[in-house]
């Protein structure tokens, strides 16, 4: 009796330690990546590890940012705040010296733990200078050092004899070295070293990998530029006149170091050097996620890929980020957790990168800081069909000086934005007909009850700018 005691004991005690146990985090982010993967449809992006990493997860159709400008995004999605909040609303802004308490995500799991490594740019971080590092200094019990991309590794003469000059704002460069000749590169292949040699076996991991592409300059290894032969690239099909209804904050000139004036050659030059580095990190991404498998790690960890932001191709005559319209708004999110029943399906749910911080604590058993103000989306990841979220927000500045003050809200069918509180030009742009978003139909009576009622949804939840 007294040894089936004892053995039930240890049973229990062996119980109680894997219930007890904590899952691992891997935390993956593109920079300036809007959904232009083959597993979101794109027609001509080649991303197959992303696709097969898509095709056991759930993939989110509708997931947005806060604010498409890199530091006010990171800053918002790795505190849990809004913008209203962190008063983060360009690159130069420090979410520290504006909040000196603020507890950002991976400084909790550290709190909490976790044991906590970063690997490239997960705070902002100047890309290509290696300045203007926002990083949390609280955050990390492992980090590579910030330094300058530059010099990049020698062009290969290409293919493509496309002229690109300042106005056009969008230069590429092809390189004749490996991955690990880039920066990405090297921070999978720094991520792969800690994975297999440096971290702790006795603590569970929270592990962020930020890879610099798609951020311009466009530099890749002409390898993944010999996958987008000129002649396949097409640009985006928008009707000749898109820019008459679109209030001038949101053009192509409301901010002016945007500003691009290309001929069609040039847009499908940039474009084939966007895809050929949406290329480059995905085959990144592929090699880290492999590593979880042969270290027998898959079973035991969260993987999260997305973007800080979009960013334009070209629609709605607009390149880069910093727009209200769906391309910069909307990001790539795919969320990996073993075991969930809504792994291999896609989820319409609405979601918001502030969503991250506390979708973490709850899949991990972490206490959710009272602060943060998104929503776990564990209920969406065992039903995909469950919706959390009535609308989901984003804001921007745009301007000489940034004066021009956008927010916007994207409900399940609409999506509405304000300029100045609508001072200089309000949208109205219904999904279900107008996917692309070429129609405002904010002038039109017949939709004044709706855009009433989505103004009022902005000024309840992000108040008077």
């Amino acid at each position: 009796m007294k040894v089936l005691s004892v053995a039930l004991m240890l049973i229990a005690l062996q119980v109680a330690v894997a219930e007890e146990k904590r899952m691992n985090v891997l935390l993956l982010m593109a920079d300036d990546l809007a959904a232009t993967l083959g597993c979101y449809g794109h027609p001509q992006a080649k991303t197959p590890h992303l696709d097969a990493l898509a095709g056991r997860s759930v993939l989110f159709t509708r997931a947005y940012c806060q604010f498409p400008h890199c530091n006010p995004s990171r800053s918002s999605m790795m505190s849990g705040l809004r913008p209203n909040k962190t008063r983060v609303t360009n690159n130069e802004d420090n979410l520290y010296k504006n909040i000196p308490d603020v507890l950002t995500m991976p400084h909790h799991f550290r709190q909490q733990g976790y044991e906590t490594a970063r690997c490239g740019k997960i705070f902002h971080l100047g890309v290509p200078s290696g300045l203007e590092s926002m990083d949390d200094p609280k955050a990390w019990t492992f980090g590579t050092p910030f330094k300058s991309e530059l010099p990049y590794p020698p062009k290969r003469k290409s293919s493509v004899d496309v002229k690109t000059g300042k106005k056009q704002g969008i230069g590429w460069q092809e390189i004749e070295g490996d991955d690990p000749s880039l920066c990405d590169g090297q921070f999978a292949d720094t991520a792969i070293d800690w994975l297999k040699n440096k971290r702790s076996k006795a603590s569970p991991f929270f592990l962020a990998v930020g890879f610099h592409r798609p951020h311009l300059p466009l530099v890749a290894p002409a390898s993944y530029f010999d996958q987008y032969p000129m002649e396949s690239i097409t640009l985006p099909d928008a009707p000749p006149d898109d820019e008459r209804d679109i209030p001038e904050p949101a053009r192509n000139g409301g901010v002016p170091g945007y500003t691009v004036h290309t001929t069609p050659e040039q847009r499908r030059a940039a474009i084939r050097g966007y895809l050929a580095c949406v290329s480059y990190v995905d085959a990144q991404v592929g090699r880290l996620v492999k590593t979880l498998s042969e270290l027998g790690l898959e079973d035991d960890t969260i993987v999260l890929f997305t973007s800080d932001h979009g960013w334009h191709l070209g629609e709605h005559g607009l390149w880069h980020k910093r727009s209200l319209f769906e391309e910069s708004a909307r990001v790539p999110l795919i969320l990996h957790v073993p075991g969930a029943k809504g792994n291999g399906s896609k989820s319409a749910s609405l979601v918001e990168l502030l969503d991250v911080f506390p979708t973490f604590c709850e899949l991990t058993g972490v206490p959710t800081p009272e602060h943060v103000e998104g929503l776990s989306l564990k209920g969406v990841i065992n039903d995909p069909a469950k919706a959390i979220h009535d609308a989901a927000f984003t804001q921007a500045r745009r301007g000489k000086s940034a004066e021009h003050w956008g927010r916007s809200v994207r409900t399940a069918r609409w999506r509405c934005t304000e300029w100045d509180e609508g001072k200089n030009g309000i949208e109205l742009y219904d999904h279900d007909s107008d996917p692309y978003e070429y129609e405002n139909l904010a002038a039109d009576p017949a939709h004044a009850d709706t855009l009433k009622a989505l103004r009022e949804l902005l000024s309840h939840r992000l108040g008077q700018q």
